[in-house]
């Protein structure tokens, strides 16, 4: 009849430092597992504390306080008759470790600690906790007397050892420790493991979930065996968003999959494994049982305990298909679910967003309204965290959101800031948008805080600055632009701490950030103008995803004005309009296209590309785009820009996750904010790589000679006086992206030189190769 066993994961909204809320969040998932009638249940990674709680774990307090709540675990009702492996972090000999602590009926059978910390990206574990160096070894640890009062037990292993119960056995792994070359799930097979555990603390990237299930797969198709996986699920208190999907894998097939964005706090899933199915399939791998034979046994705890039912009629859990998400909808799901996580948590009334009516601000306007649908569909399944979650941003205890336009007018205001320099084109797209997704929506005129900044600067200098465009130098130009981006992050702030006064209601709002992760990396935006801001939901995306997010959501939830908006060329309209026309390009101000900026952003950093290795690369890869002296002025162009701005990424708003390629300064992507801007010898050794392969032409290049200025399309043109004789700019337009829509190929033959027209627009300096940049650090 088989040996059934019936497994638990989960996924859990844990919030770092939140003991009690955790504790019952950890008691929930156990009292649902047994309902379901499993015999082991699997959180995730430091599940007690939260995996967020960073230098606090360096605190004694937060040791305390998790065993604490280890001790109410242990005696309480609800974890009898089954096999609880939880996480949190333990002290041994004066060193901290990261830990699953497994118990069954009051006793710790386990103490396991990591053996192989997570170090990359957005991790630094051991800045915090020491790697278990001794493997297959185990020490006596000394429990907490607070421990031991409901355990009876004086010691418990400590260390890498697996448990043996009446019918099977199980080995831990602790997260990285499946993404390891030398993964510890190998020699546990060997020596007759068959079921795997990982507790994992694993955030969301765009696109990353297939790596998962093919690690999860690949272990059970090479070994044999059950994987069990858990994980948290939303933001804990950080810029990650930790993206759930509990699985159950055996023998290469998943067999249960756990949702990975969701409004609710507790997720389980359960699994039904035939241990007779994982002896058979290991005995077919000939290789396997051959180096079985050699391999040198873990310690084993032997558990007075049976997994397996006596119910012959259990099904086995059947092989499914994973479920992926598209790109599209994962920017709908992921952003929104932190975010509700952020307002809720904060104590907030809400959000306010500045909305222009181009694509990253109508973006993070519907990410925002995405939440909303996500909160209104949680109410509707009877989420009762959920209506008391809302019911508290609002103020309105018997408040029950049903429809999302409702919901979103009540906590989500928009603001479209205008000036002199506004179309009448963005101002219409923004009040479309708005009412589509439901916002409280204003309109506003900056011009007369503009214009009392300036009589201030009058009054001491008896000067007036003018735009380029009507005589002004570079600097002046740059000046009056600045001002008006910062004066709208100065309003967005008023706004958001008075608009619900002014509504009668209380609490403030939370500001909203729109600044893309390639405009970011640019260095595209003035410094504390509106993409500083509380929170920003797409500081993490590309601006290409953006746009396919902007059609799905046009697709998906009807918001027919986003049409619009995916259209129009993106402006950041700081300069004045030509006959009532929009004059300024975003791509033609950068000197590069969003599709290039984006390719850069990824050799510089998945690639760890610097200048000469990105050079390397591109001189192939486009060499039917650009000639090699235009590839090398195009890379020189980006790290002129990318170094001038770097310290830009010092203030960046805390913004979602979701990029490999990500600038974040904070605790991601980790490299200086003042640089040589030159670049004397990296880009000297370019220039002599050039001249060694040759200025081969290309199918382009009668094209690309064609013109000596940007397209007045896409941007003003540059006039002799602002860039060195020795200096020219070209643009070609018609170029097609992956988008599908026209947008210029700027070929910078020199333009970093000056960048007169456009570069000092948003980099906040003027930059010429023969001095330093002025303005540096404004």
């Amino acid at each position: 009849m088989g040996r059934k066993v019936i497994v638990a994961t989960c996924s859990l909204n844990q919030w770092a430092m939140d003991f009690e809320r955790n504790q019952k969040r950890i008691l929930e998932s156990i009292k649902e597992a047994k309902a379901r009638g499993a015999t082991y249940r699997l959180g995730p990674e430091l599940e007690i504390s939260g995996y967020g709680c960073n230098d606090h774990f360096l605190e004694g307090d937060t040791l305390l306080h998790s065993f604490q709540v280890l001790a109410e675990l242990l005696a309480s009702p609800i974890c009898t008759d089954i096999i609880c492996d939880v996480g949190m972090p333990v002290m041994h000999k004066n060193v901290t470790y990261n830990c699953r602590v497994i118990f069954l009926n009051r006793k710790i059978l386990l103490i396991r600690p990591k053996m192989m910390l997570a170090e990359g990206g957005n991790y630094r574990e051991s800045r915090w906790f020491t790697a278990w160096a001794k493997p297959k070894q185990t020490e006596d640890f000394f429990l907490p007397r607070m421990i031991e009062v409901v355990t009876q037990q004086k010691t418990v292993p400590f260390g890498d050892a697996v448990l043996s119960t009446r019918d099977t056995c199980i080995g831990s792994e602790i997260c990285e420790e499946l993404w390891n070359p030398a993964s510890r799930h190998v020699e546990m097979c060997l020596d007759g493991v068959e079921i795997f555990t990982n507790g994992s603390g694993s955030h969301h990237e765009l696109r990353k979930a297939y790596v998962r299930v093919d690690l999860l797969k690949s272990a059970t198709y090479k070994c044999g065996g059950a994987y069990v996986f858990a994980n948290q699920i939303g933001c804990d208190g950080e810029r990650v968003y930790y993206d759930g999907c509990a699985a159950v894998a055996c023998n290469g097939k998943i067999v249960a999959q756990g949702c990975q964005f969701s409004m609710h706090e507790v997720n389980v899933i359960t699994a039904t494994i035939d241990l007779e199915d994982i002896r058979a399939y290991r005995n077919n791998l000939r290789s396997r049982c051959v180096a079985a034979t050699t391999s040198v046994p873990f310690p084993r705890i032997a558990v007075d305990f049976a997994l397996t039912s006596g119910d012959p009629f259990i099904a086995t859990s059947p092989p499914i298909e994973w479920k992926y998400h598209t790109a599209e909808e994962e920017i709908s799901l992921g952003p929104a679910c932190w975010m509700w996580d952020y307002v809720r948590r904060s104590g907030q009334g809400g959000y306010f967003l500045p909305l222009s009516g181009g694509i990253d601000s109508s973006s993070s306007a519907c990410i925002v309204a995405s939440m909303c649908h996500l909160v209104c569909q949680a109410v509707k399944e009877a989420d009762g965290q959920v209506l008391k979650d809302v019911q508290q941003v609002v103020g309105d205890a018997g408040y029950v959101p049903h429809d999302p336009k409702d919901l979103c007018n009540r906590i989500f205001t928009t603001c479209y800031m205008g000036s002199n320099n506004s179309s009448e084109e963005t101002c219409s797209r923004a009040k479309e948008l708005a009412a589509q997704i439901g916002s409280y929506h204003l309109v506003l005129n900056i011009e007369p805080a503009v214009a009392a900044i300036l009589s201030i600067f009058n009054a001491i200098f008896p000067m007036v600055p003018k735009y380029r465009v009507h005589g002004g130098s570079p600097r002046e130009n740059l000046a009056l632009q600045n001002l008006q981006a910062r004066l709208r992050m100065v309003l967005a702030y008023m706004f958001a701490q008075l608009s619900l006064w002014a509504r009668g209601r209380s609490g403030g709002l939370l500001v909203v950030g729109s600044a893309n992760v390639d405009e970011s990396l640019r260095g595209y935006f003035t410094k504390y103008d509106c993409s500083s801001a509380d929170i920003n939901p797409i500081g993490g995306i590309s601006k290409t995803d953006l746009r396919s997010f902007i059609c799905y959501c046009a697709d998906h939830f009807g918001w027919t004005s986003l049409l619009k908006i995916y259209s129009a060329i993106p402006t950041a309209e700081l300069e004045p309009l030509d006959k009532g026309l929009i004059s300024q390009s975003d791509e033609a101000d950068m000197g590069m296209t969003y599709e290039e900026l984006s390719v850069y952003g990824r050799l510089r950093n998945q690639q760890r590309c610097g200048p000469y290795s990105m050079f390397s690369k591109l001189v192939s890869t486009w060499k039917d785009r650009f000639t090699p002296s235009q590839v090398a002025e195009k890379v020189k162009h980006f790290f002129r820009h990318y170094s001038i701005n770097r310290h830009k990424m010092t203030v960046l708003t805390p913004a979602y996750h979701a990029e490999t390629y990500s600038p974040d300064d904070n605790r991601y992507d980790h490299r200086q904010f003042l640089y040589n801007a030159l670049w004397p010898w990296q880009f000297r050794y370019i220039d002599q790589q050039v001249k060694a392969i040759g200025d081969r032409s290309s199918k382009i290049d009668a094209a690309t000679d064609q013109h000596s200025k940007y397209d007045t399309k896409h941007g003003p043109s540059i006039s002799p006086s602002q860039q060195p004789p020795t200096n020219e700019l070209n643009c070609q337009s018609g170029q097609n992206t992956s988008s599908g829509v026209q947008v210029p190929i700027i070929i910078a033959s020199a333009i970093p030189a000056n960048v007169g027209a456009k570069s000092c627009l948003i980099d906040d300096n003027v930059f010429h190769k023969s001095w330093w940049p002025s303005g540096y650090g404004v």
